[in-house]
């Protein structure tokens, strides 16, 4: 899978990727955290209800982005041109996909929920290539090949 995503993103070519120390830590971040939340609602949603749980985490979440987020930008949004696509991304990208997500996990052990989430590179892909024009190269879609073969292996395996 980890091939798939350097093929997927171009990591391979090190001339057009920086890397920084803030880089870094912020993917190794981006990824613990991810880990603590499935295990941690997986481990919540088993103890209380599944509605108090999403609640008490989203809230959280919030305060959390609140208290880290530039005041004057998030306001700028709301004037903004292209608020609809704010809304649209964050009705169809977060809050519908969050549902079945949560659905999911509920139903699966909390590795096949997070190899199946690895397939967020090629969704990100699909969205940039049919809806904002991008374009991909065959490297790229190779990439993609072997993520969704890797994650289907795995969830076949891992299922049987």
């Amino acid at each position: 899978m980890l091939a798939g995503i350097i093929l997927l993103t171009g990591a391979y070519n090190l001339e057009t990727i920086s890397i920084s120390f803030l880089g870094i830590a912020a993917g190794l971040a981006a990824g613990l955290s991810y880990v603590l939340f499935i295990f941690g609602f997986k481990n919540a949603s088993s103890i209380g209800k599944l509605q108090t749980t999403l609640t008490i985490a989203f809230f959280s979440f919030c305060i959390i982005l609140f208290l880290l987020s530039n005041k004057g930008e998030a306001a700028s949004v709301l004037t903004s041109a292209d608020i609809s696509w704010f809304l649209l991304l964050g009705i169809l990208g977060v809050g519908i996909s969050f549902i079945f997500y949560v659905l999911g996990i509920q139903k699966t052990a909390p590795t096949t929920a997070s190899m199946v989430a690895m397939i967020e590179p090629v969704t990100a892909s699909l969205f940039g290539l049919l809806i904002l024009g991008d374009h991909l190269n065959l490297i790229q879609y190779l990439g993609m090949a072997i993520i969704l073969t890797t994650i289907t292996l795995l969830s076949v395996k891992q299922s049987g």
